[in-house]
């Protein structure tokens, strides 16, 4: 079956980029996260709270109180609305298969391509020069069913000096977390090495990463100079 999701994200990835990896959530966590998540809560919390309001106006109606079954339908029907949160946690319960057909990633060595949305599908972009602070994370899920996140944030919140200013991108339960955490770590390197010294200006031999310095050969060397000095 053809996923249109997928085949438009790589459409967006450039002629002059390499696909070094790519891939989709794993579905048993992906749904499993979409149904054990904190909204969970909360939503369970309200709904018996208002629900225990609801079963007080039909036993009311049923044993003939007053006004009681004239009040149950517009009560009804205000409950309805103030359950608004049980049904945003059942809507995305309900429609996570839709929303993990249009989740996909790509790692290219330019950047991280993803598309996501349920009804409507979201494409981003995000280059390396723009990502920091690589990490991963593990949920419960994640744990038992070895998959993981690989997170990363943006440094544009710190060129622009907002906390917020751009958020990062993370690719989320993934079987290959490690793998691919590995990947956009070297990518990370080797963007910042070009861009710090460029493939044209860096010399041949490197003197001054890991090298050994010996304050004695300096001082050496001083004195050495100074007599040098004294005999000319």
């Amino acid at each position: 079956m053809q996923n249109y999701a997928e085949d438009e994200l790589f459409t967006m990835v450039g002629r002059d980029e390499k696909i070094i990896w790519s891939g989709k959530p794993n579905f048993k966590c992906f749904i499993l996260e979409a149904i054990f998540n904190p909204m969970l809560i909360f939503a369970t919390v309200w709904g018996l709270f208002d629900f225990m309001f609801i079963a007080q106006i039909f036993t009311d109606a049923n044993t003939g109180k007053q006004n009681a079954g004239f009040m149950a339908i517009p009560i009804i029907a205000f409950f309805a609305i103030h359950l608004m949160p049980v049904w945003i946690y059942l809507f995305g319960v309900i429609f996570a298969w839709l929303k993990y057909k249009h989740t996909f990633f790509i790692v290219t060595d330019d950047g991280i391509y993803c598309s996501g949305g349920t009804f409507k599908r979201d494409f981003e972009h995000k280059p390396f020069t723009q990502l920091s602070n690589l990490h991963i994370h593990r949920g419960i899920f994640d744990q038992w069913l070895g998959v993981g996140d690989v997170e990363l944030s943006s440094n544009l919140n710190l060129y622009n000096n907002r906390r917020s200013a751009d958020k990062g991108i993370t690719i989320y339960d993934i079987p290959d977390y490690q793998q691919v955490y590995t990947i956009i770590k070297q990518l990370q390197t080797d963007i910042y090495s070009d861009t710090m010294y460029p493939n044209d200006l860096r010399p041949k031999e490197n003197h001054g990463y890991q090298t050994q310095y010996n304050p004695l050969d300096d001082v050496k060397n001083k004195i050495e100079e100074n007599i040098n000095r004294y005999i000319k």
